[in-house]
């Protein structure tokens, strides 16, 4: 897998995985920041959603951290006590800064801001990038497509 991926840290996870050990699976990415209001409203619950609607043998769910403004408030220990008091129980990796303030991989990735969802196909190919709120349905029929395509092995 291609796509670069650039994590400091993980929490809720005991092994950090890579975006290539999803591969096989469709991969959902909810690039978020604590302290979005748009994140914690919309964007991380859908992600529970999905990760609750789906099957993990069809659909991986991740968080992606990133933080681009209000630093001070968004350590790591302040977002492990926000993921235990939400219940967020999917894998969240915490993007990697960069010196010119926007996080290595929202970077890399082209995104807008938060909250985002990101979408992979199982083998690996960045399908889909949403800025802001996406519809359940039309997000749960995104999905399937993914899940229902071909990969040819």
């Amino acid at each position: 897998m291609d796509i670069p991926f650039f994590t400091a840290d993980w929490l809720n996870t005991d092994s950090p995985p890579t975006l290539s050990d999803f591969r096989g699976r469709v991969l959902a990415v909810e690039v978020f920041q604590m302290l979005c209001p748009g994140c914690v409203l919309h964007g991380l619950p859908q992600a529970q959603r999905l990760a609750q609607t789906f099957a993990g043998s069809d659909l991986a769910v991740i968080g992606l951290h990133s933080v681009f403004e209000h630093h001070a408030g968004n350590s790591r220990e302040s977002l492990a006590a926000f993921l235990h008091e939400w219940r967020i129980r999917f894998p969240i990796a915490i993007d990697a800064p960069s010196e010119g303030g926007m996080p290595r991989t929202m970077a890399a990735w082209g995104l807008q801001g938060t909250p985002s969802l990101v979408l992979f196909d199982r083998l690996g190919q960045m399908r889909a990038r949403h800025f802001g709120q996406v519809a359940d349905l039309a997000l749960g029929a995104e999905v399937m497509a993914l899940i229902g395509e071909k990969t040819g092995s």
